[in-house]
């Protein structure tokens, strides 16, 4: 069993709310975290009809037959079940009485504003990082071992097949899931969508000329993309622009929360294809962001993160805002260092006063080229990235 980062947090806020949500992708692990965390509360799955619908029909008898604190599971299921976890926990006045878990961060993000405002502190879980893996003895030699296998815990749990394991999560989950919050008349547009979003990995994006690539209107692409990333398949990366005025790009880019989805899309079924494959950079590139996320999200914080380009294509391809100060990242998938690489990173700090330091990664050695600029090979920086962000 490898361990989570995440329940470090999750006890310490159990400690200080009545709940705590955990919300995630399907299949991220949030049950298991929950179950393995919490061995004394009592535990029940909503996705089981009988459950919901004792949930609906009846909503105090149904909470009333737990007598401990309890894990309610996928609770986007009976939202209305929010209203009077709210009277109870307004009641008993005690930390630690409920922990949801969600997949859908929309549904219930808007349903908690209302009930369970100030009496929820809420988590995001998403599959395993590499620092995960490290600690539980699973490390691979090459980065393309990770893009391929990706990072879905019963891959490893279960030593699924990659291939057929995100072909299976994408028609069980990913289809499943968006047919039921969307009238999708005809589901051929929404798989030419993804397939052509996998192809767009990390470039900054243009609505309509997917919209026009795939048959659809710019507003069904937005909506499409919005329910996306409210159900946790891919991250939007913001640009910033503060205090750079119209001289840079206002545009987001959008990369998948778990690059073995993202490799299935582009039809990679070995991980030898990858170095050959024309978007092998973009590859490594949403590989290494995700991570960061991850590193981020597992210790309760908010991601802080963007991306920089200006009119010139001078860029940084991932901003970390952290104490009012950046912490500006090149992200690179060669193996042989050169001065080059580094170029972008030298102009942002020019323009930036306040970047605290700076990092290339890519897959080489390590080097210190100045005390605020490291060269970092991707396996250390991402197994030891407190040390970086801290």
């Amino acid at each position: 069993m490898i361990k989570r980062e995440l329940s470090k947090e999750l006890l310490k806020l159990l400690q200080e709310y009545p709940v705590v949500t955990i919300l995630g992708p399907r299949q991220a692990g949030k049950t298991t975290l929950a179950r393995e965390t919490l061995k004394d509360f009592s535990y029940c799955n909503l996705e089981s009809p009988e459950n919901r619908e004792f949930a609906k029909y009846d909503p105090k008898a149904f909470l009333k037959q737990f007598d401990r604190p309890v894990i309610l599971d996928e609770i986007q299921r009976t939202p209305e079940l929010l209203s009077y976890i709210q009277m109870i926990v307004d009641e008993k006045k005690q930390n630690g009485q409920f922990l949801l878990t969600g997949s859908h961060q929309l549904q219930l993000r808007e349903v908690m504003t209302q009930s369970l405002a100030g009496r929820t502190a809420i988590l995001e879980l998403l599959p395993f990082s590499v620092s995960e893996l490290n600690s539980g003895g699973i490390e691979f030699d090459q980065f393309e071992d990770y893009i391929y296998h990706g990072f879905l815990p019963r891959i490893y749990d279960q030593h699924q097949r990659p291939t057929q394991a995100y072909s299976n999560y994408y028609q069980t989950y990913v289809e499943r899931d968006i047919r039921q919050l969307i009238n999708l008349k005809n589901i051929n547009f929404f798989e030419k969508f993804m397939k052509l979003l996998a192809g767009r990995v990390g470039q900054i994006f243009d609505y309509s000329s997917m919209a026009s690539d795939v048959g659809v209107d710019a507003k069904t692409i937005k909506n499409w993309l919005s329910l996306l990333e409210a159900s946790f398949i891919i991250f939007k990366l913001n640009p910033y622009f503060n205090n750079f005025g119209k001289r840079v790009i206002k545009s987001p880019k959008y990369y998948f929360i778990d690059v073995g989805l993202l490799t299935y899309l582009l039809g990679i079924e070995r991980k030898e294809q990858i170095s050959r494959d024309p978007l092998m950079g973009s590859l490594f590139e949403n590989f290494i962001i995700i991570d960061v996320l991850k590193n981020r999200l597992n210790e309760g914080k908010i991601s802080n993160l963007y991306f920089y380009r200006d009119e010139k294509k001078n860029e940084i391809d991932l901003l970390l805002i952290q104490n009012r100060e950046f912490i500006s990242i090149e992200i690179k998938a060669a193996s042989t260092f050169s001065t080059s690489l580094v170029d972008n990173l030298l102009k942002f700090k020019k323009i930036n006063p306040k970047v605290k330091i700076s990092f290339l990664v890519y897959n080489g050695d390590e080097r210190m080229l100045a005390p605020d600029i490291k060269v970092s090979n991707f396996f250390k920086f991402l197994t030891a990235p407190t040390i970086f962000f801290s």
